[in-house]
């Protein structure tokens, strides 16, 4: 008997703490990338990376036209041409094209670099926000909906609004 009594109790200590703790695990979600675009200071950012992208898109413009002038001219002369000369404009241009793919490579790379380090003061800004707004309502997790499809989540858990209100966002 003794022990039919140990065993409810420790079931029933363990059913109120499993309780106790359901009810301290409390989930909201927020679109990230939809708060971090109502953000004022994207624009600025995304001004800033047009200009540094501009850069780049210039000078492969640049190396562009002198592909296109460079194969125009030896289209022009190949039927005159020695078989060395061909084949050294042949691989002139074949390293025109090489150069212009790495160059393009190189400026994705430090274009997406550039895009991260104006973008982190924001990201870390809504991050903190959203931080914040979780622990004045007592939110244990916050989802992003952007990396997270939720079948069924109810408004009163969409932490969108009162994050907008904590940055001043209308």
């Amino acid at each position: 008997m003794k022990k039919l009594l140990r065993v409810a109790l420790v079931a029933g200590c363990m059913l109120l703490a499993g309780n106790f703790a359901k009810a301290q695990s409390k989930m909201g979600y927020i679109n990230f990338n939809q708060l971090v675009e109502q953000m004022p200071e994207i624009k600025t950012v995304k001004t800033q990376l047009d200009a540094y992208q501009k850069q780049f898109m210039d000078q492969l413009q640049t190396m562009n036209t002198e592909l296109q002038t460079k194969a125009q001219d030896y289209d022009a002369k190949r039927a005159t041409m020695t078989d060395a000369i061909r084949t050294a404009k042949e691989t002139e241009l074949q390293d025109i094209q090489k150069r212009m793919q790495d160059y393009q490579n190189n400026a994705s790379q430090q274009v997406q670099a550039k895009s991260n380090e104006l973008s982190k003061p924001i990201i870390d800004k809504a991050r903190t926000a959203i931080s914040a707004v979780a622990k004045e309502k007592g939110y244990t997790y916050v989802l992003d909906t952007t990396q997270t499809d939720l079948i069924v989540a109810p408004p009163a858990d969409d932490l969108m609004a009162a994050v907008k209100l904590k940055l001043g966002l209308k």
